[in-house]
């Protein structure tokens, strides 16, 4: 067979399944490749990055041979080993049936990529192909062997391949052809390593595959919720825990830049960072499934990172705490299906978004209320919080979606303040805090009264996204949620059934907010969106509080139908094209995805 490179074109996004080491995470493809990796962590640049440009800028292939200049053959079937982040793909070809086995093992040491190649009928040929670029796929590195492993250096960064399958370099790639019959095991890692250390340690993909097995199998027995929606629910956790930084506590809200909110579109961002609001829902749905660890861990992430100036929070970290996160774009990567610009870096990380105290504080008082072991500076934190809010909660702000034109009163915005003073009321009148009870209370009266008086349109009966404003924006189906007012209050059904009739697309999926039309620029953005999936879910929760079970379920069951084959959810749906859109998966909707399945579980309203 001729060697050329291969015909590799990147998949749909819901093509991809996901796997890690709770540090970094790969993206692999139907056919076998890794399109995506950042090396050591999530927010580190990429060593293959496929998946915003083309094979010139990094990825790696395993699967059957196949005729040079075709495209490589995508996987029969895949999975999910049982309740674990190691992924099995088995190809059926002429010649037989053959498996290969992707995980990240928990970092004890260098980050790894496993790919075990397993033999089960036939004699089927394979390949790998691996062609590893650094810094976004800009750098070719400096490939060569040492002691019968191959490593590829370039600056501070070394990846090194062990393999017992004999290896060969052509076309600025490192080749491996080989053949397995039943039972043949044969093993390929990468490992990650500061350039100017040592080599990392040989690896041990048996024990490796074992030790990762039990990691998953231990973690998930943890989980208290044994509903009809376990095996949704267990995948969505198991993706946030991936998504959690290990050693700091930190949560990303996904491990990928720049995915498009729209194909073609330049709504592409950089999500792999931890933003507050993402974190903190996230921690929520960890503590109501049992997951106290990641709630302690978590929070004391966001005592660090906050420190000692809680009047300069911002609504997004590094995943170490870090607050410098500029914004850039790379020019050399055309983008996921063209989709420019490609974005590392956030610029939203300095805006004013108001809600964020309130998604902070309720995370706070979940973890209080569940038995999170009491830490005196969380106490001290939230008050501080709420003393900010009194100088500021009555002004504009860019709002939960991160607007980029002007500052408005977003209605979200100031129900989230509304929260944060009520939480921490209660935990004043707990007796586990001292704080100007009387004042706060006032306080809470004055910002209930101004959402309804200045954020309602009495005319549709419906809140409105901003004071004054005519658009409707999903974030209002909250209300109810958050406890600002009860679910048979007449304006919490009347913005429910507003937003259904305005920002609901043919399949019954929900939009943001309006982003084309006469209204449209409110975001400061071109083009549109596709629906954002959370959103979607909040639907279903309010439609089950005010009663409509049946409907909550039936849209519940629709939205985990746009799952991928594999349980995974990016951050949009495409209703036009039927495709899965933007950053991915996307802890953002895996979180609702749990606390509906709650919701409706408590509520009885689920089928068969």
């Amino acid at each position: 067979m001729a060697v050329r490179l291969e015909m590799h074109v990147a998949g749909r996004i819901e093509d991809y399944a996901l796997i890690g080491d709770m540090q970094t995470a790969a993206l692999v493809c139907r056919d076998g490749t890794v399109d995506w990796l950042c090396l050591p962590r999530f927010d580190s640049h990429a060593v293959f990055a496929a998946l915003l440009g083309t094979d010139e800028h990094g990825f790696w292939r395993l699967g059957p041979a196949h005729p040079a200049g075709s495209v490589p053959p995508r996987a029969t079937r895949r999975r999910y080993r049982g309740d674990s982040l190691i992924l099995e793909s088995e190809w059926d070809t002429p010649r037989g049936t053959v498996r290969v086995t992707d995980f990240m093992p928990p970092r004890d040491g260098a980050p790894q990529v496993i790919r075990i190649v397993e033999g089960i009928s036939g004699r089927v040929p394979m390949r790998s192909a691996l062609r590893m670029r650094f810094s976004y796929g800009r750098v070719v590195p400096w490939v060569h062997k040492v002691d019968n492993r191959t490593v590829a250096v370039a600056g501070p960064d070394s990846v090194w391949l062990d393999t017992d399958a004999e290896t060969y370099g052509k076309d600025l790639t490192t080749y491996s052809d080989f053949t397995v019959a039943p039972g043949d095991r044969i093993a390929f890692t990468i490992s990650w390593q500061p350039s100017h250390r040592q080599p990392p340690a040989l690896p041990d993909p048996e024990g490796s595959l074992e030790a990762t097995s039990d990691f998953w199998r231990e973690w998930v027995e943890h989980c208290t919720y044994h509903g009809p929606y376990r095996e949704a629910v267990v995948r969505s956790l198991i993706t946030l825990k991936a998504l959690t930084y290990a050693p700091t506590g930190g949560i990303v809200a996904a491990p990928t830049t720049s995915l498009p909110e729209e194909i073609g579109g330049v709504r592409n961002w950089d999500y792999r960072y931890t933003w507050l609001r993402d974190a903190a829902i996230t921690l929520s749905s960890l503590l109501r499934t049992g997951y106290r660890e990641e709630a302690r861990a978590w929070r004391e992430w966001l005592l660090r990172a906050v420190a000692g100036d809680p009047e300069n929070l911002q609504i997004m970290y590094g995943i170490a705490g870090e607050r410098e996160l500029g914004e850039a774009e790379l020019d050399w990567l055309p983008g996921y299906e063209q989709s420019g610009p490609v974005r590392v870096g956030n610029g939203a990380a300095h805006q004013l978004q108001l809600d964020v105290y309130g998604e902070v504080t309720e995370a706070l008082h979940l973890a209080h209320m569940t038995g999170l072991a009491r830490n005196d500076y969380a106490s001290v934190l939230q008050l501080k919080l709420i003393q900010y809010l009194e100088k500021h909660w009555d002004q504009p702000d860019e709002g939960i979606w991160e607007v980029r034109g002007p500052r408005r009163h977003f209605v979200h915005s100031k129900v989230m303040a509304w929260v944060a003073v009520d939480r921490t009321i209660k935990l004043i009148e707990s007796g586990d805090a001292d704080g100007p009870l009387e004042r706060w209370r006032e306080m809470r009266d004055d910002i209930h009264r101004d959402v309804c008086e200045k954020g309602y349109d009495k005319e549709r009966n419906t809140f409105t996204q901003s004071y004054g404003s005519k658009e409707l924006d999903a974030s209002l189906l909250l209300i109810p949620q958050m406890g600002f007012l009860p679910p048979d209050d007449k304006r919490v059904i009347g913005t429910i059934e507003a937003i259904q009739r305005e920002l609901s697309t043919e399949d019954g999926f929900v939009m943001r907010y309006p982003t084309s039309g006469e209204e449209a620029g409110v975001d400061g953005l071109e083009g549109d969106e596709g629906a954002f999936l959370a959103c979607s879910f909040w639907l279903a929760d309010d439609l089950a509080m005010i009663g409509r079970v049946d409907e909550a379920r039936k849209l519940f069951e629709k939205l985990l139908a746009l799952r991928n084959d594999l349980g995974l959810l990016a951050e949009e749906w495409d209703s036009r094209l039927q495709r899965q859109v933007g950053n991915f998966p996307q802890a953002f909707s895996h979180v609702p995805l749990i606390d509906t399945a709650l919701r409706l579980t408590a509520s009885g309203a689920y089928g068969g």
